[in-house]
């Protein structure tokens, strides 16, 4: 059933006319009626009419991207790529296929990421593109299913770049592009296994991302096979996908095994914070320990020495993502592709010294 606006202005117990100005932002209103408001529309999911020119429109010209942090390269990329084509390069007019891309930074937030989402809902966005990894979290699956259902069934086309489809949601998502973490994690790690390695640590991004559980198991795979299973959870840190991480994650592995030969990184940002931890320790690279990342962002050759690490096609994923939020792709078979992830091997890995 369709809410109306009198259904909000009896859950907020407030007139009609006061829901409108808080909405429209056109008149004064006290804060504590103005939040008793907004609390109302969110609770009842009450979506507002988009702009009179877009009324007769199921959806109006605007499109969101939500990143993670558009700080990060990984973001970055893909959103910059997603919005080169869903500005409408066919089009240099009025009228001639343009849609507003918006850019929405979550920092990481499962509720920062809803409210984005509801807000987009509001303004009948024509098209969503949702990157990078999901929170694994049963009470935010079932909110994201339920607000991608909602999209969906308003008109809404909704795209996954870097994000696995999510249960449930399968009728909601046009299509999902899904990159090979497990895969390359595995290759990675066996790299290192095939030159000699056997002591290794493992940097891992926060614990409750579908992006680090992925690449963790690859790297766990890759040991497994190798019969080296015992001790990877002892040599496995946490923390944020950051510099930061890198450097002090380095140091705790090297306190729990001072005879460490490899590390490798939840992703290249937390390589070079572990190649600056090693180097305060006086250990070269890959001299006395090598050193590998993950996506392959543009420092990573240039790092001295370059670093191995596993290439995402950050850019094309992101270009073809845009295109499919537009519908200028067909979507691939089953709504679901999988991006490869590619193994490049630079100076920073080496046989262990002796």
């Amino acid at each position: 059933m369709t809410v109306t606006l009198a259904d909000v202005a009896a859950r907020a117990q407030v007139s009609p006319a006061t829901v409108s100005r808080v909405l429209n932002g056109n008149y004064p209103v006290a804060a504590s009626t103005r939040e008793r408001v907004l609390r109302a529309v969110d609770e009842l999911d009450y979506v507002l009419n988009g702009p009179a020119s877009s009324l007769a429109a199921a959806t109006s010209d605007l499109v969101g991207i939500l990143v993670n942090d558009i700080a990060d390269p990984f973001f970055g990329i893909m959103a910059g790529a997603a919005q080169s084509e869903i500005g409408g390069q066919e089009g240099t007019g009025r009228g001639g296929g343009e849609k507003l891309a918006v850019v929405c930074n979550t920092g990481g937030s499962p509720d920062r990421e809803l409210t984005y989402l509801t807000l987009l809902q509001r303004q009948r966005a024509a098209a969503v593109v949702i990157t990078g990894g999901a929170v694994e979290d049963a009470e935010h699956s079932a909110a994201m299913t339920g607000k991608l259902a909602k999209l969906a069934a308003a008109g809404t086309r909704v795209v996954l770049c870097g994000r696995p489809r999510l249960a449930g949601a399968e009728e909601s998502v046009a299509a999902a592009l899904t990159f090979d973490n497990r895969g390359g994690g595995q290759r990675l790690t066996e790299h290192l296994l095939t030159l000699g390695h056997r002591r290794i640590g493992y940097v891992a991004g926060p614990a409750d991302r579908t992006t680090t559980r992925h690449r963790l198991e690859g790297h766990r795979a890759a040991m497994d096979a190798a019969g080296l299973r015992d001790g990877v959870d002892r040599l496995t840190v946490h923390g944020p996908y950051d510099r930061r991480t890198g450097f002090d994650a380095t140091l705790e592995l090297l306190r729990r095994d001072p005879t460490l030969t490899a590390v490798v990184a939840a992703n290249d940002t937390v390589a070079l914070g572990a190649c600056a931890a090693l180097r305060e320790r006086g250990l070269s690279i890959p001299g006395d320990v090598s050193v590998a990342g993950f996506d392959d962002l543009p420092f990573s050759a240039d790092a001295v020495p370059a670093l191995t690490t596993v290439r995402l096609p950050l850019y094309e994923a992101g270009a073809r993502a845009g295109r499919l939020a537009m519908g200028r792709e067909e979507p691939p078979p089953g709504g679901i592709a999988t991006v490869r992830a590619d193994l490049m091997v630079r100076g920073s890995t080496a046989r262990p010294g002796p």
